[in-house]
């Protein structure tokens, strides 16, 4: 029996060799190029890129042959490339759509297969079924063409996504870099064993500033990491190495290079949801922009703070950049993100970029010539301090049943704070009387249960967790 192919918040992932396999992923190529095709895509470009996980390379020649076998035409990348730049070379190269072979930040076992549109960005859950629909039950119907024909004739070309992506940062003046290079700077970078190694060395040299990378050769088990995810205990390596090496700030960049995360001078981990409202609050204050912000509701309220500080709207979706990226496009938003450390800019495609979010946290660094910490209290001293923490737990059962049994629950107060409403957009979101929330939801790539929440209550942080959990039905 053919294994039944799912598409989560952002594709399809699974296990190496057990459902992700040589023939699964072709399947999962006709199914996008079905798709086109009824798009009246025919003869059109597709980009396709991969990261550095085992044998992805194969898995995205594998792609092109089939695409390339449905009448479209291929640029595939030469080598591991960042989610962002190959985004961007989408419209670089006026391209239909892409394919990237990646699993993000999952577990060493897996990889994936994430699409995206004619702006680089994720396509739209409707979108996303239609392809899941169009996936032939047997490999038998998959169309496709060898891999050296379709070279020798121009199906598949093979380019460099780079250069275009570099230029493209400075020429729509998105980042000047030479005020970072001339800064004198210690920049600490853990690249995560993945694509993003070599990026920040490349972008900033020629000038004082220093930079310093670990973790940035091809190794597809993640040694001295449970996984390529920039959060703790992943980071901690480079939070040491952040101290030893006396830098300024660390900047983090997941398997795939399209989060960030950032540790401070002192080598703590500055979580996701601050640094989210970090970027803002530099876009907003100190680069003097305006323009609409999108939130997935997993991320922090200190946005909706900046939203009426700045006069700006704030736009609040479901978890994922199948939501967000959509919005951004609809909005011309100027900042897009969520709480897995993914955020997307205006004048950008409307792509998670944790290339251009770790530039900007340097920029904001050299503009003000404070440290990681200053620039927080910056930033709290707008909006107040906000206190953020997340659980993931793996499940048994039946989904429906249990969330049958959250909406019984119906908790009056959680952490001792009083709920005000029940969002379900997404999951199941308390909000809470200090304005912050509870937010209770199933992974859409992984069989997890996350429980996440953020208030103003330091002390309350894990009381609220732990409620969480015995609202879920999970043992606390």
């Amino acid at each position: 029996m053919a294994t039944s192919i799912k598409f989560g918040t952002d594709g399809w992932r699974g296990v190496i060799a057990e459902d992700y396999t040589f023939d699964n992923v072709r399947r999962c190529a006709q199914g996008f190029a079905t798709y086109l095709l009824s798009k009246g895509k025919q003869g059109q470009w597709v980009i396709v890129g991969h990261d550095k996980r085992f044998s992805s390379e194969f898995f995205a020649a594998a792609v092109a042959e089939v695409l390339a076998g449905n009448g479209l035409k291929v640029y595939l990348t030469d080598g591991a490339t960042p989610t962002p730049v190959i985004a961007y070379a989408v419209v670089d190269k006026k391209a239909c759509g892409a394919v990237n072979i990646t699993a993000s930040h999952n577990p060493p076992t897996d990889n994936g297969f994430k699409v995206r549109n004619e702006t680089g960005g994720a396509i739209d859950p409707d979108g996303l079924k239609q392809i899941e629909s169009s996936i032939p039950d047997s490999v038998q119907d998959v169309k496709r063409i060898n891999y050296a024909e379709a070279e020798k004739s121009g199906q598949i070309v093979k380019f460099d996504a780079a250069a275009p992506y570099i230029e493209h940062l400075t020429r729509d003046r998105l980042i000047d870099l030479q005020p970072i290079k001339d800064a004198g700077l210690t920049v600490m970078v853990d690249a995560m064993w993945g694509n993003g190694a070599g990026w920040f060395t490349r972008l900033l040299a020629g000038g004082k500033t220093k930079v310093i990378e670990i973790h940035n050769m091809r190794n597809p088990s993640f040694p001295e990491m449970k996984r390529p995810e920039p959060i703790q205990p992943n980071i901690d390596v480079g939070l040491k190495a952040t101290v030893d090496n006396k830098a300024d700030v660390l900047l983090i960049t997941d398997g795939d290079a399209d989060r960030c995360g950032i540790g401070d001078e002192n080598g703590k981990f500055i979580n996701q949801l601050r640094v989210y409202a970090l970027l803002a609050y530099y876009l907003l204050e100190v680069r003097g922009l305006r323009g609409p912000i999108v939130k997935t509701l997993s991320t922090t309220t200190m946005l909706n703070k900046l939203g009426e500080l700045y006069n700006v709207p704030v736009y609040e979706t479901g978890v994922g950049f199948k939501y967000v990226a959509p919005k951004m496009t609809e909005t011309n938003a100027l900042i897009g993100g969520e709480e897995s450390g993914g955020y997307a800019f205006r004048g950008n495609v409307p792509e998670r970029d944790g290339i251009l979010a770790g530039l900007y946290m340097l920029d904001f660094m050299v503009r003000t010539g404070k440290k990681p910490t200053e620039l927080l209290q910056m930033l709290f001293d707008k909006v107040g301090v906000h206190y953020y923490d997340r659980i993931d737990t793996p499940f048994s059962g039946d989904r429906k049943s249990r969330e049958e049994a959250i909406l019984k629950a119906n908790p009056k107060t959680i952490g001792g704070l009083k709920v005000t409403e029940l969002v379900t957009v997404d999951g199941f979101q308390f909000k809470l009387e200090d304005g912050g929330w509870l937010l209770i939801r199933f992974s859409g790539t992984e069989p997890i249960m996350r429980v996440y929440c953020e208030t103003t209550h330091q002390d309350k942080v894990q009381a609220i967790l732990q409620d969480g959990l015995k609202v879920a039905g999970l043992k606390v």
